[in-house]
């Protein structure tokens, strides 16, 4: 399998749920505030034998052209957007939804990014943001996914085509969810909001962002252990150093 990280670049975020962009090379964390986090938003496409898979989509922006970001990275590693066959969804907070569907500039119709893609989404995680608008969450970009025929609502455990696997997992959120993709004795997991990042894979440590931060801190070092002892490749979504890594 081909692992492809679609970085939209770094950013800091604080209790204001916005996301201002950071460069590395130049910009200075301290002077964000003793409250912003840095973080990497970065989905990821990974090539198996009979699909491309994105996880997650990203906040959705647009280039200085006005083409879509996740686009123009997708057409610069030579893939066609409408390629993607499925579309999996940790969670639908606005920096891993942003990039489910887009308005169309010239209608003002909203869209789905990537119309020829089965989309795959928590059931009980759709219904929570559309309830919850506001900071986290943005209904607008969302909504369109009760619309569509090619959008598939999971729950729980469960496998697609029989080789991509879902948990649910609360913690970051109260619905979301995990992916492994197993294929010719590979494995490949995105843990979302969950494990987003390596340097929290190696700590016991408990986030005040998520909704129960204790199971998150627990999820983590159970899918660390298990990582270990079967080989695992780790995504990384908001590691603004390793995208990936074995561990």
């Amino acid at each position: 399998m081909r692992i492809i990280p679609l970085s939209e670049g770094a950013f800091t975020v604080d209790k204001t749920k916005q996301f201002v962009p950071f460069d590395l090379s130049k910009d200075n964390l301290q002077e964000r505030g003793g409250g912003a986090l840095l973080v990497e938003i970065q989905p990821f496409l990974i090539i198996t034998d009979q699909d491309y898979i994105l996880l997650d989509t990203g906040l959705g922006f647009r280039n200085a052209n006005g083409v879509l970001q996740l686009h123009q990275h997708l057409i610069d590693h030579g893939i066609n957007p409408m390629d993607i066959s499925k579309v999996l969804m940790s969670h639908l907070h606005k920096d891993h939804a942003g990039g489910v569907s887009y308005k169309d500039p010239l209608t003002g119709e909203r869209l789905l990014t990537f119309p020829q893609a089965t989309y795959y989404v928590n059931t009980r995680e759709l219904q929570y943001a559309l309830e919850n608008d506001g900071k986290s969450y943005l209904a607008e970009e969302v909504a369109i996914l009760q619309q569509r025929d090619n959008v598939i609502f999971i729950d729980g455990e469960g496998a697609i085509d029989g080789y991509i696997h879902y948990q649910f997992t609360g913690g970051h959120c109260p619905y979301h969810q995990v992916f492994l993709i197993k294929q010719d004795g590979e494995t490949i997991f995105y843990g979302g909001d969950v494990a987003p990042q390596l340097s929290q894979m190696k700590s016991r440590f408990v986030a005040k962002y998520d909704y129960d931060g204790k199971r998150c801190m627990e999820l983590r070092q159970q899918y660390l252990a298990q990582g270990k002892q079967e080989g695992w490749t780790f995504l990384f979504y908001h590691d603004v150093r390793t995208p990936f890594a074995k561990m």
